[in-house]
């Protein structure tokens, strides 16, 4: 952007002295270019050649290349042309267009642009008069005449402007960039005074927190020092009643001797004066009687009786804090702990630091957040680990974009939005085994369980007759347990014992108990077996539960091995799980059962669709918030996973409801033949069809 300025002298002329007055008129360069440079036919800038300012008669100017197109397109008028401008009918003059005059005005004011043209912009130091460019790709300043290598005359791919267009841009460019910067300052000035606002806030609703909270202690105070002044008060005033009482005697009794004493004076009579007397005796015992006061006057408010005085003085001491932080938002990071499957547990844990992004130690800071997916929103609770940690954690029930927006002092975190894919389905965590015979293979494992006091898993590998002993955390292998109750590929049910495992044989209808070595520990038999599929056992009572999927019932032992009780009288279907603990027995066939330790029906849960599925496996949890049944279930050929609410924690009114559900994707499990609950909220598979084992997320 260029200007060139007109200057005019005025002189003033006054009385006693004269002024000169110098006016500066600042005229934008391509105002004035587009208004007397250009051509307003062609809007082409004049110039020495083709568009050659002429002046027509009528006084406007046109570019030679306009009128002699002018010219040549009107030949009805031979030997003249219209002006474009005013439309006069101009005269050609005998030396044809060219022979016009030229408009001196404008070549004069062309020159003087062309002046100050030069004036502003920089010439070459090497080579006057040559004008500079400049190199947008490298930066640099030059002229044709002293470029060499990639500026040379011959084509390059850099982009080469002149110098002025370069100043232009150049300015465009910083002009942008300190709006840009203007604003941001403008914003974050903003921020800045709005967090003044949100701390005098903040420090005038602590002042009124630190003074109500101190006026209720006042009151307490008030209240006791009251009540201890009333219990003196009640003391002194029933001490004093009795002592008052007393005097009352003491002056009623005086009053009577003083009455004896003024009549002995006129008595004469012996016999009458020693009856006075035996009188007097009389009363002078009651005198000494009345002489000690019936009560004392001791009364004292003691504070040492106990250290309630120095209790207080600690409380005090202890009572209140003030809290501050010096998180900075702006670098707290999000990052996610579990996997996004729908049904599942969703959990974000937010990392704080302060202003140089060393970690935060201390919890207590203001975190809000809120999440949505698919748009809709979600609800997601924040949990202070006091660590520096908070953990936000959400239950999408659909598969969709899920996106957490977390604020810290009502400003964003550095990764918030954080976003995610929630899965449909989810994928296995490990995948252990394959079929064989070897430490590492298995062949139709139709049972697992887990120890957590020896931190065992044990596999029931039934097509090779064994039970497989894994390390419950690198799933290593330790041992094979072998047995004559194992033999004959027949076991279908194990449980964990206190002395190693228990296991039920369908074909010989006999419940085996092992030991780590292989020992028989004990042998349990009953006429009312008649299938035996599935078994549970309660480590503490020893108590032994066993699923008759031929007599269409449960049998209770006791820890003698002696038939307790029977369930279901024949009702049950194919029972897939069974589960016993000290207050439940939970039996899963085409639905969830729930029993109680006695054997009493309490309700059921979550039933498949007859004809459409069934269950296969299930365990009990108990968690603080209470017992939770997590369980494998297939509908229509759609392997699950479920966590149901036994109840045992927020009453039998929740009983049922479903915590979380995961169906199962990646590799999914052919047929899931039992459970086996790990930390973490872990569960592992036995997949028989598939002769592996599967690791999952349940929570």
């Amino acid at each position: 952007m260029y200007c060139c300025s007109f200057l005019s002298r005025l002189g003033v002329g006054m009385a006693s002295m004269s002024s000169t007055l110098v006016e500066t008129v600042s005229i934008n360069y391509e105002d004035f270019n587009e208004s007397f440079l250009t051509c307003g036919t062609c809007l082409c800038t004049y110039d020495g050649g083709e568009h050659t300012p002429k002046l027509l008669p009528c006084s406007h100017t046109v570019c030679l290349h306009c009128l002699t197109r002018i010219a040549a397109s009107q030949t009805r008028d031979a030997g003249s042309f219209r002006c474009p401008i005013c439309r006069e009918l101009i005269t050609i003059p005998r030396g044809g267009v060219p022979a016009l005059p030229p408009s001196f005005l404008v070549n004069q004011l062309l020159d003087l642009m062309a002046r100050q043209r030069r004036e502003v912009i920089p010439q070459c130091s090497s080579h006057p008069g040559r004008e500079l460019l400049f190199c947008e790709t490298c930066d640099c300043v030059f002229c044709r005449h002293c470029a060499d290598g990639p500026h040379s005359d011959t084509p390059c791919d850099h982009t080469v402007v002149p110098f002025s267009i370069a100043l232009k841009r150049m300015s465009e460019i910083l002009l942008y960039r300190a709006n840009e910067c203007l604003s941001k300052l403008g914003s974050a000035r903003e921020a800045v005074a709005s967090e003044l606002r949100r701390l005098e806030a903040a420090a005038t609703a602590a002042d009124e927190a630190i003074d109500r909270h101190f006026a209720e202690l006042k009151a307490a105070l008030d209240e006791r020092h009251n009540e201890l002044k009333s219990a003196a008060a009640a003391a002194a005033t029933h001490k004093r009643k009795l002592l008052e009482e007393q005097l009352k005697l003491i002056d009623a009794e005086k009053s009577k001797v003083e009455a004896e004493c003024s009549g002995l004076q006129q008595q004469v009579e012996v016999r009458e004066v020693s009856s006075r007397a035996a009188a007097l005796g009389a009363r002078l015992g009651d005198a000494a009687a009345l002489a000690e006061p019936r009560e004392n006057a001791f009364l004292a408010v003691d504070f040492a009786h106990n250290d309630a005085q120095q209790r207080f003085r600690d409380a005090l001491a202890e009572l209140g804090r003030v809290r501050t932080s010096t998180t900075f938002p702006g670098l707290c990071t999000l990052q996610l702990e579990s996997a996004c499957v729908c049904g599942l547990e969703v959990v974000v844990v937010l990392r704080t630091v302060d202003y140089h992004g060393e970690a935060r130690c201390t919890g207590g800071d203001p975190v809000t957040a809120a999440a949505t997916i698919d748009d809709t929103p979600l609800p997601c609770t924040v949990t202070d680990l006091d660590s520096g940690l908070y953990r936000i954690s959400m239950r999408p029930w659909s598969a969709g974009s899920l996106c957490v927006r977390v604020l810290v002092f009502s400003r964003a975190v550095r990764d918030s939005p954080w976003r995610a894919r929630v899965c449909g389905a989810g994928a296995a965590l490990r995948v252990w085994g394959a079929r064989g015979t070897g430490k590492d293979q298995l062949n139709q494992p139709v049972a697992v369980a887990r120890c957590p006091k020896r931190r065992e898993i044990y596999v029931l590998d039934a097509g090779n007759s064994r039970v497989k002993v894994l390390d419950d955390e690198t799933f290593a292998f330790k041992t094979h347990i072998v047995n004559e109750g194992l033999a004959g590929r027949s076991c279908t049910g194990l449980a964990v014992t206190a002395e190693g495992v228990v296991a039920v044989n369908w074909r010989t209808r006999t419940l085996t108990e092992v030991n780590g070595s292989g020992e028989t520990v004990r042998t349990i038999r009953s006429e009312r077996l008649v299938e035996p599929v599935c078994v549970a056992a309660d480590v503490a009572t020893r108590r032994i539960a066993v699923a008759d999927n031929g007599a269409r019932a449960v049998f209770l032992f006791d820890a003698q091995g002696n038939l307790e009780r029977e369930i279901g009288n024949g009702d049950l279907g194919l029972v897939g799980g069974l589960a016993l603990s000290e207050d439940l027995l939970i039996v899963a066939d085409v639905a969830v059962r729930v029993y109680d330790a006695e054997g009493n029906f309490k309700t059921t849960m979550a039933p498949v669709p007859k004809g459409r599925g069934g269950y296969g496996g299930v365990a009990l949890e108990y968690t603080e918030q209470g017992c939770r049944i997590v369980c494998a279930r297939s509908v229509r050929g759609r392997p699950a996973l479920l966590v149901l609410d036994a109840g045992a924690g927020a009453g039998e009114a929740q009983a049922g409801r479903v915590l979380a559900a995961c169906e199962l994707a990646d590799r999914k499990p052919r047929r899931v033949a039992g459970i086996a609950l790990l930390p973490d909220k872990k569960v592992l598979l036995a997949d028989l069809a598939g002769d592996c084992l599967r690791l999952h997320t349940y929570w």
